[in-house]
């Protein structure tokens, strides 16, 4: 069941550098929310907020609350990576485990949590290659490395690595900026069909993108280099795109700026 995330007063530092300030919002279940705003804003800072890895980088600390429906992923006693189990996440370059299969690509979370039985780990791989709508262009060569694909099967391989733990949420860094524009459409008409079943959080620079993918906007800023990132405003994607209630918001999205 997908989830709802609930984020209040939080901060993102690296070492004594506070990269996001007092960010507060809410993620619907089973919608995509998009992240947009200038280049070094904090977007995506503040998505590797959500599944606990901006603590995996170097001085990198949270202070705030991130409330997966009724669970605090920054709550004492937390497990970090059960935490990434159900906040999958899709990086901006496809990341596809360069001497594994194919199959064993999609498989490699599944082992983490203990399924063993090859009929059951044979049937999610091929439900979660469906799921990404790579399974009739790679189920003649399942056992052929993964990373022998095109750049945008890639990127769909990761999405079906990414889902086939079932996580609640999948946050996706610009999982398009590396491809090409046909591997950009396909990536996006699957973000259309994943969102029925996992809510969806994106980080894009393609304003474009944000305004045909996603159901909710949010527009970061920071006031100067060297300031931290705010959290502008979040709304319904048609309301930011037509009619902002923040100036800073039009100016970005008109090009005025970023």
């Amino acid at each position: 069941m997908a989830k709802r995330i609930d984020v209040s007063g939080l901060n993102a530092y690296y070492g004594s550098f506070r990269a996001i300030e007092d960010i507060s919002m809410t993620v619907e279940p089973r919608t995509v929310t998009a992240f947009i705003g200038p280049s070094g804003c904090g977007k995506s800072t503040f998505l590797r907020t959500l599944n606990r890895m901006h603590e995996v980088t170097p001085g990198g600390r949270v202070e705030g609350k991130v409330m997966l429906d009724d669970e605090d992923l920054y709550g004492a006693g937390v497990d970090p990576v059960s935490v990434r189990r159900e906040v999958g996440m899709v990086f901006q370059r496809p990341n596809p485990f360069p001497t594994m299969s194919i199959y064993d690509n999609v498989a490699a979370g599944l082992k983490l949590v203990g399924t063993k039985k090859k009929s059951e780990m044979d049937d999610v791989v091929e439900k979660s290659l469906r799921g990404a709508n790579l399974w009739n262009e790679v189920k003649d060569r399942l056992g052929k490395p993964g990373s022998g694909l095109s750049g945008g099967q890639q990127q769909r391989l990761c999405i079906a690595r990414a889902i086939a733990v079932e996580p609640k949420v999948l946050l996706m860094d610009e999982p398009c900026s590396a491809l090409d524009p046909i591997s950009t459409l396909a990536i996006e008409d699957l973000i259309g069909e994943l969102k029925e079943r996992f809510t969806i959080v994106i980080v894009t620079h393609n304003m474009q993108q944000a305004a045909r993918v996603s159901d909710r906007t949010a527009f970061f800023n920071l006031a100067a280099v060297g300031q931290p990132g705010k959290l502008i405003e979040v709304d319904d994607t048609e309301r930011i795109f037509s009619n902002p209630s923040v100036q800073a918001t039009e100016d970005y999205i008109s090009g005025r700026f970023g």
